[in-house]
């Protein structure tokens, strides 16, 4: 537990990094051995085969999807970390919300909602607005199309310049942004199975286990 912690927390610095698949969709399905983030021993994990049925832009839309729920599940485990320890405190909805992580949405105030709801529809809608390509202008037969000239998981968003300028260390810092985001998205499974199981948060665990 406390590696899956350390490792995500790690992350979190990188995690909006622009990750780059390839200058051309076609290079993803040219070879997917070498497709940025499969690593050995397992190489391209895909047990069940769907990397080798999709067509590129399918291919350019799981991955923008890897990237994108992998980024918030690490922004969601340093959540749970974070939301617990300052708890009780004054400067937190009067220090009115406690308890595991997972019971904390259903604590907080009715008027906060419609601030969450309107940060996160415009940051979907910028996010569609760089990436896909109009509906009206989609074929029939390829819905949610992204475009040419975007790179899965490229939001501009790198306001420590941690973006490498060298390819090869850009590649690795990819690698390093998947295999931490799918490490975030484990923990988070974990994290929210966990609470449910015995209804004790997370730090709380954290603090029996170096009892």
């Amino acid at each position: 537990m406390k590696l899956i912690i350390a490792a995500t927390l790690a992350a979190s610095a990188v995690a909006f990094a622009p990750s780059q698949v390839a200058q051309t969709s076609s290079a993803l399905s040219a070879s997917l051995d070498g497709l940025v983030g499969a690593l050995e021993p397992a190489g391209v994990f895909d047990p069940l085969g769907l990397a080798e049925k999709a067509t590129d832009a399918t291919l350019q839309r799981y991955r923008e999807a890897e990237l994108a729920h992998g980024r918030i599940a690490m922004l969601a485990v340093v959540g749970f970390l974070v939301g617990e320890q300052v708890e009780g405190s004054a400067f937190l909805f009067d220090a009115s919300i406690s308890g595991p992580a997972i019971t904390h949405i259903t604590q907080v105030p009715d008027g906060f909602w419609p601030v969450i709801i309107a940060f996160i529809g415009a940051y979907e809608a910028s996010r569609a607005e760089a990436g896909w390509v109009d509906p009206a202008d989609c074929p029939v037969d390829q819905p949610g199309l992204l475009r040419d000239d975007y790179l899965p998981g490229d939001l501009k968003f790198d306001p420590l310049g941690l973006k490498p300028e060298d390819d090869e260390e850009f590649a690795i810092m990819q690698t390093k942004e998947l295999q931490h985001g799918r490490l975030g998205m484990l923990a988070a499974a974990g994290f929210l199975a966990q609470e449910a199981v015995d209804g004790q948060g997370i730090v709380e665990h954290l603090q029996g286990m170096s009892a």
